[in-house]
């Protein structure tokens, strides 16, 4: 017979707001890799889709220098720059992406750290560990943005603030197409 572990629903002298923490931080993790990992697969698929329209809009852009120039070869010309520029629309918002994915697979990792740094009962007192991991999470960051909303974060300004901060931050970025 297994002996249950004491939670919110039955407590008992055992209980204790870390590991019910520990598992809701368990719950985010999970929820943020599904989502993810289905998100890839959507975004592979466009991907594909969009690289076979820009061969397919170039084909049909070098086809049309075979017809004889006139309002037929004008519109097909036209449309095909239409295309084009769809198409590298498409593409700065897969960069969009990309930059949610990085920032989701940070907080993922983040998190999972955080989760087994609270579920180590000789660890979660000691606050060079909390520094450590910190640094850990600090390190990971890429963008001068999410440097800055992490070094706001920690010298204590306001969650409200910090939002208003990175949404300041988004409208300086600039987006470099590749």
């Amino acid at each position: 017979m297994t002996q249950s572990q004491s939670n919110s629903d039955t407590p008992d002298l055992d209980w204790c707001q870390i590991r019910e923490t520990v598992m809701m931080l368990n719950l985010a993790v999970a929820r943020i890799d599904n989502a993810m990992r289905e998100g890839h697969d959507s975004i592979k698929t466009l991907s594909h889709s969009f690289t076979s329209m820009a061969e397919g809009v170039q084909n049909i852009a070098q086809t049309t220098l075979e017809i004889a120039p006139g309002p037929s070869r004008n519109k097909l010309e036209t449309n095909c720059e239409h295309i084009a520029q769809q198409v590298q629309t498409a593409i700065i918002a897969f960069q969009f992406y990309d930059k949610l994915n990085q920032r989701l697979t940070h907080v993922s990792q983040s998190l999972s750290a955080l989760t087994q740094l609270m579920d180590d009962k000789d660890r979660i007192t000691l606050p060079n560990e909390w520094q450590q991991l910190q640094q850990t999470i600090r390190s990971q960051f890429t963008l001068d943005s999410d440097i800055k909303i992490f070094d706001a974060i920690l010298s204590g300004t306001s969650l409200q603030n910090v939002m208003e901060m990175a949404h300041e931050i988004e409208l300086e970025d600039k987006v470099e197409l590749f």
